[in-house]
């Protein structure tokens, strides 16, 4: 079989590729999809794990069938966030984006004091998917429903927070900063409800940027916000990362703990999609 011609093979180079990109807040994670959709002209675009408009971070971007096909395995590595709570205020969506339902008086609150109630939410856990989420049911996001008035209660899912750390307590706003390391599938506004519960005076979540999935960090982003700037198209050209270097990093973070989690061999991105799926 004779060579693709120079430009044919071009253009394969970049008909796949995985990008790690900076969300910025306001924006949704299908708008940034389908940004990069358009500087690509790619249709086939995904993200491993979407981010809710007022939060910011980390999202990693497949380009091409070749790399969504990876997505779950992208999606399945530790994630960690920094969360800033507002206590004696909760809202319908458990975050900024909804209507306010209650507002209590917050306690005086020590370091001590919140140090244990973080400590009451770390470690295996149940929880179920808030009403505004893009969980599913029959087809359709939990928000689709909520937003009609309609509340759908789906099955509590076991989850794990690793690590629930306290950053910093504004007393003065009544805001609380911490991290939280956790499994995939946590909802940090759903932990956030809960940690104002114990408190006794409700809280909701205010922000939220996502530093941290699997091996990859927010620091190795490029810019969510450049992309929509001119040259972007030539800021995220220079941004690809092969599949085959993004399995390699998963590989090499699991490795040590989990040897036989995560086949050998750099040649797995080549292999069939039955033999991967």
């Amino acid at each position: 079989m004779e060579a693709a011609p120079a430009a044919h093979r071009k253009e394969l180079e970049w008909s796949e590729g995985v990008f790690l990109v900076d969300k910025p807040a306001g924006l949704t994670s299908f708008a940034l999809v389908r940004r990069i959709r358009r500087l690509l002209g790619i249709k086939k675009v995904g993200h491993a794990g979407t981010l809710d408009p007022f939060a910011t971070g980390l999202m990693i971007i497949c380009v091409g069938r070749p790399a969504t096909r990876y997505i779950d395995r992208f999606m399945s590595g530790r994630k960690t966030y920094w969360a800033c709570l507002q206590l004696g205020v909760e809202t319908t969506t458990q975050d900024p984006e909804g209507e306010v339902t209650r507002k209590a008086p917050v306690p005086e609150l020590d370091e001590e004091t919140i140090v244990a109630c973080l400590s009451r939410h770390s470690g295996p856990q149940f929880q179920s998917p808030p009403p505004f989420s893009a969980a599913k049911h029959k087809g359709k996001p939990l928000y689709a429903y909520a937003r009609q008035g309609v509340v759908i209660k789906k099955e509590a899912k076991p989850i794990e927070v690793f690590r629930l750390a306290l950053q910093r307590y504004d007393a003065q706003n009544q805001q609380l900063e911490v991290e939280v390391d956790c499994s995939r599938g946590t909802y940090v506004r759903v932990l956030a409800a809960d940690i104002g519960k114990t408190l006794g005076c409700g809280a909701h979540l205010i922000g939220l940027r996502r530093t941290a999935s699997g091996p990859f960090q927010v620091e190795q982003c490029l810019s969510g916000s450049a992309l929509f700037e001119e040259h972007g198209d030539e800021l995220l050209r220079c941004s690809r990362r092969s599949i085959n270097e993004m399995l390699a990093s998963l590989r090499a973070s699991t490795v040590s703990t989990c040897p036989d989690c995560f086949p050998s061999g750099i040649e797995e991105a080549n292999r069939s999609p039955a033999s991967t799926l």
